[in-house]
């Protein structure tokens, strides 16, 4: 559905008012519904004429989250696991003892950036050559302690997936991913029609170019060219129009919280993915973008199935507030319609008598069929539900079900052949209050009362 008349001006009015007071040389920004750029508009100049939204920029780190959608179709295909070592895949590094999953969180304790000169602005040598130099200071801290983000963690992974698939990164991620997402504007170095990469004086309205190189082994980083257009078929990828890329589940994994950011009491980043908030406490995700002489912006917001986009040519500037208040903009002007609701059979071989409530110990909890291939436990007195989805054949046997997220993500779930109750992270879920079935500790041959003991 188009965007409203009124609702294209206010949104025209918000990228230029980002394009003056950042003074971007050239801005180009968009809003994505229903798997489409259903609006666009850009500011500034590119070779004397208003970009569009085939205008190529370099996107910076919003290569990582495409790097990442490589490393977990590794998983799915079984060629690695989330918590194998580095060092398993590709060895010789100081800091190989951080996991896959911890490298595409950022908390693998990885120094951010190379040994040597300032590698967005300068050639970087291959992988070993790379690995030589760094020596044992490439570790920051213990893995898993905390969020630090970290460029040459990410060249580890573009490494790994290198090794893994016996090509080069950027083959692997044209083949894979960008080539069935129809992402045919994405390059590794650009394609004309493409903006320069510029710095605009911090005490004068003049700018100056900056060079552009190849980032050799820290490609998997930073080193994606791309345009508004692409960003968007990004977007809409996020939002859950995947070409089966990746499954439902994994794009599901990639935007659960790993950790929050040290001293921050809200979420940070995912796997590849930045995780955010916005207005009413919507959950925002998507990955911002800067390298000498760009930046760029793709965020989603799930809840009201938007997503947005931005791309300009300034040397670590713009207004990063930009894409979500464009995400915000179309919330408040055209509210979200919700989905229409339709029947839908439970799950196979999950029966109606399977469903409802459940106890663990006293505590109340309802499952629920949601659709025919998802199951959520949430308790009866507060939030948390947790969802599950089918065991994949490739994972380890011994439960029906897996957590999706909330604090049983990762988590099996069994039922009981007689259905008198489930299994859940060694706990037993039952009918009724300690009842009906195997409970951990035994239950007390007095049962429930009024008259408590006096004491152990």
């Amino acid at each position: 559905m188009d965007i409203l008349p009124g609702t294209a001006g206010e949104l025209l009015a918000r990228v230029a008012r980002a394009q003056s007071s950042a003074r971007l040389p050239s801005l180009v920004a968009g809003v994505v519904r229903d798997g489409a750029l259903v609006w666009h508009a850009g500011r500034g100049r590119v070779a004397g004429e208003t970009p569009g939204p085939d205008v190529q920029y370099r996107i910076g780190s919003i290569t990582k989250t495409i790097t990442a959608i490589t490393v977990l179709r590794l998983r799915d295909a079984g060629l690695v696991a989330l918590g194998d070592r580095l060092e398993d895949h590709v060895p010789g590094t100081t800091f190989g003892e951080a996991t896959i999953g911890q490298l595409l969180a950022h908390r693998g304790g990885v120094q951010a950036e190379t040994a040597g000169p300032w590698w967005e602005r300068t050639a970087v040598p291959p992988w070993d050559e790379l690995v030589d130099g760094i020596g044992a200071q490439a570790r920051t801290h213990l893995p898993g302690l905390r969020f630090h983000y970290s460029n040459l963690g990410f060249a580890s992974l573009g490494e790994l997936v290198a090794r893994r698939r016996g090509r080069a990164w950027f083959d692997v991620v044209a083949d894979e991913v960008l080539a069935p997402l129809g992402m045919g504007r994405t390059t590794y170095r650009p394609v004309p029609p493409a903006a320069p990469g510029l710095a605009v004086h911090p005490f004068a309205d003049v700018v100056l170019p900056e060079p552009e190189f190849d980032a050799g082994a820290l490609a998997a980083a930073g080193q994606l060219w791309s345009t508004p257009s692409d960003l968007a078929r990004l977007a809409a990828f996020l939002l859950g129009d995947t070409a089966d890329v990746l499954s439902a589940d994994t794009l599901a994994e990639m935007k659960e919280p790993a950790l929050t950011r040290t001293g921050e009491d809200r979420p940070g980043y995912g796997l590849g993915l930045q995780i955010g908030d916005g207005e009413d406490g919507r959950r925002l995700a998507g990955h911002a973008g800067a390298m000498p002489g760009f930046v760029a912006h793709v965020v989603v917001d799930d809840a009201a199935r938007l997503g947005a986009v931005w791309t300009a040519n300034t040397t670590y500037g713009g207004d990063w507030a930009l894409g979500p208040a464009l995400l915000d903009i179309v919330c408040r002007s055209e509210p979200p319609v919700a989905r229409e609701w339709r029947p839908a059979p439970p799950p196979d071989g999950v029966g109606l008598e399977q469903l409802g409530t459940w106890f663990w110990g006293p505590n109340a909890f309802t499952l629920r069929a949601t659709g025919s291939d998802r199951l959520e436990l949430a308790p009866l007195d507060r939030g948390g539900a947790s969802r599950f989805r089918r065991r994949r054949a490739e994972e380890p046997p011994g439960a029906e079900w897996v957590g999706i997220d909330g604090y049983h993500a990762g988590e099996r779930l069994r039922f009981a052949a007689d259905g008198s109750h489930f299994e859940l992270a060694t706990f037993v879920f039952t009918r009724w209050p300690y009842d009906g079935g195997p409970i951990p500790g035994g239950v007390d041959p007095g049962g429930w009362t009024a008259q408590p003991p006096p004491g152990p």
